[in-house]
């Protein structure tokens, strides 16, 4: 039979037990850091720009998408050539039939909807960005940015970012770009809208290197899945 005092101490028991905190999992383990060089200097913050480039953070990049003089895979292209493949997310600049210079990219959708050969035509620090109707169909928050109404000014949130280099061919603009603003963790992936994306500290000193007229080849990829409806 249970006393009132045995109630009365099971009662407090269970009170007690009640307030006890239940035993929380430890947080899972931070993945490993890759064990990667540091970065080069030139991927440091550049403060003597119109608009600040930040510092590239370490453990992003991989080292394969850095930029580095390789072996030239287009031995056939002369030098000042650039060539393109949005599939890898890479692109070339051509030095001499033994060497080229090799940047990583970005690839949004537009940088799957055109291939061939062109012209580069001219090249803007901190371009202003004109979205194409196309994209301001889809997007209608962009109509304040659309050729009419002068487009979105240069600055660190213009998604053309510190340099732009315009691709023609036969006279006619492609609406194919080299541009800066991609953000170090998209490097080498596809994703989203855009064409091709460098590093604000690459397209920097491309838009340096590259030679007014210079050959473009972009090389056909098919469009990624996860890209398809996108542009």
């Amino acid at each position: 039979m249970l006393t009132r005092r045995l109630f009365a101490a099971a009662g407090a028991a269970a009170t007690l037990s009640a307030c006890v905190k239940p035993a929380v999992a430890p947080p899972p383990p931070e993945p490993e850091k890759p064990d990667w060089p540091p970065l080069p200097a030139f991927y440091g913050a550049i403060t003597d720009e119109p608009f600040p480039v930040p510092a590239v953070p370490e453990g992003i990049v991989p080292p394969e998408l850095w930029r580095q003089t390789v072996a030239n895979p287009f031995p056939g292209d002369k030098p000042g050539t650039i060539v393109i493949n949005p599939s890898a997310g890479l692109l070339y600049l051509v030095e001499s039939s033994e060497s080229a210079l090799r940047y990583g990219a970005g690839t949004g959708a537009a940088a799957f909807a055109w291939s061939g050969n062109a012209r580069l035509q001219f090249g803007r620090k901190w371009p202003v960005w004109k979205p194409p109707a196309a994209m301001i169909a889809r997007r209608p928050e962009l109509e304040p940015y659309s050729v009419a109404n002068g487009g979105m000014q240069p600055g660190p949130d213009n998604p053309l970012g510190a340099r732009a280099l315009y691709l023609f061919q036969n006279g006619v603009d492609t609406l194919y770009r080299i541009h800066g603003a991609c953000e170090p963790k998209y490097l080498g992936k596809a994703v989203s809208s855009g064409c091709i994306r460098l590093l604000d500290q690459d397209v920097i000193d491309l838009y340096e290197r590259a030679p007014h007229g210079a050959t473009v080849r972009v090389l056909h990829a098919e469009m990624p899945a996860e890209l398809l409806g996108v542009y």
